[in-house]
């Protein structure tokens, strides 16, 4: 989700869900440790709980980023060996790691010993050509082996030559019987489930077959409140009532306001807003007006107000 969980965003998805873990775009431990970059590490205590997402293939300093992350305040450090991106290959990091279960395996277990943050992994069920069924029980073993208790399992392959990133999220074909295979061959391991889902009813189902957890990614932030906002209760048992989209939308309005009063651009947090009517009266209106309105310098958080009176507009029209 690079670019797109930042922490503006995660404050966004923050008013729908009380209780959804939420994760970082992935930091790369070199621009911590090497780069000095700490300024990624930012977030709103408002936003937990939330994970860092980390990328890396050095042990000794995804050590030091872990470190650092606690330092900063996550309570959750995540091994991204996932992510097929060109960038993430040319830095040996991400979904090539799986070729490799003992470097993640040394890798996680000095994060481990660096820091009292929790040490988590994502990864694929296997890369290329290879077998899922044979490599993922080996890499989890290594993983586990190593002080690992919770993995999220994206069930595609990564195919590291031959798809973009885009295509290695949407071709290579859905494995989820092997994730929940995985779940009864590890039971002691806290087990989620990730990609090609899109609704909380999936997600049920999953969590009702015995997967600990579910990840929901691009569903989630092109439809935040179909995903977000009835979460805590459907998922977690919550009594409180889910916030509407013009409730949060209206919410922002003082983080809007903040943001430009301290020199920056509405449209840092307004473009992570274009989803909140999704599939309702007035959705085409909102995003118009939010993409046209924020690229003006000046734009400041009454466009939010703006947009909002054009889908109570829509919406009335569509009643009748």
């Amino acid at each position: 989700m690079l670019d797109w969980t930042d922490r503006f965003c995660r404050l966004i998805h923050r008013q729908f869900s009380v209780r959804t873990l939420l994760y970082t775009e992935m930091v790369t431990a070199p621009a911590l440790v090497r780069g000095g970059a700490l300024h990624l590490l930012d977030h709103d205590p408002a936003e937990h709980p939330v994970a860092l997402q980390l990328g890396g293939s050095d042990p000794a300093e995804l050590a030091e980023a872990a470190a650092l992350g606690w330092q900063a305040g996550y309570g959750e450090i995540n091994l991204n060996v996932g992510c097929p991106s060109d960038r993430v290959q040319s830095g040996c990091f991400g979904a090539v790691l799986m070729r490799d279960p003992a470097l993640v395996a040394r890798a996680v277990a000095a994060m481990i010993a660096a820091s009292p943050a929790e040490v988590t992994v994502k990864c694929r069920i296997g890369v290329d050509d290879d077998d899922p069924a044979a490599v993922l029980p080996g890499f989890l073993d290594a993983v586990a082996g190593a002080g690992v208790r919770r993995v999220t399992i994206h069930a595609r392959k990564a195919w590291l030559k031959g798809l973009s990133p885009k295509e290695n999220r949407e071709i290579p074909p859905l494995d989820y019987p092997l994730v929940l295979a995985m779940k009864q061959r590890f039971p002691q391991l806290h087990v989620s489930v990730n990609g090609g889902i899109t609704s909380l009813d999936q997600a049920e189902s999953f969590l009702a077959a015995g997967l600990d957890g579910v990840m929901i990614g691009r569903a989630a932030y092109h439809e935040p409140a179909a995903i977000l906002a009835d979460a805590d209760r459907r998922i977690f048992g919550d009594a409180a009532q889910a916030k509407t989209a013009g409730q949060v939308a209206r919410a922002m309005i003082p983080h809007i306001a903040a943001h430009v009063a301290a020199g920056g651009r509405a449209h840092a947090m307004t473009r992570h807003m274009l989803g909140l009517f999704a599939g309702r009266p007035g959705a085409r209106a909102w995003r118009r007006h939010l993409s046209v309105a924020a690229a003006r310098r000046e734009a400041g958080a009454e466009i939010v107000e703006e947009a909002l009176a054009l889908v109570e507009r829509e919406t009335a029209r569509a009643a009748g």
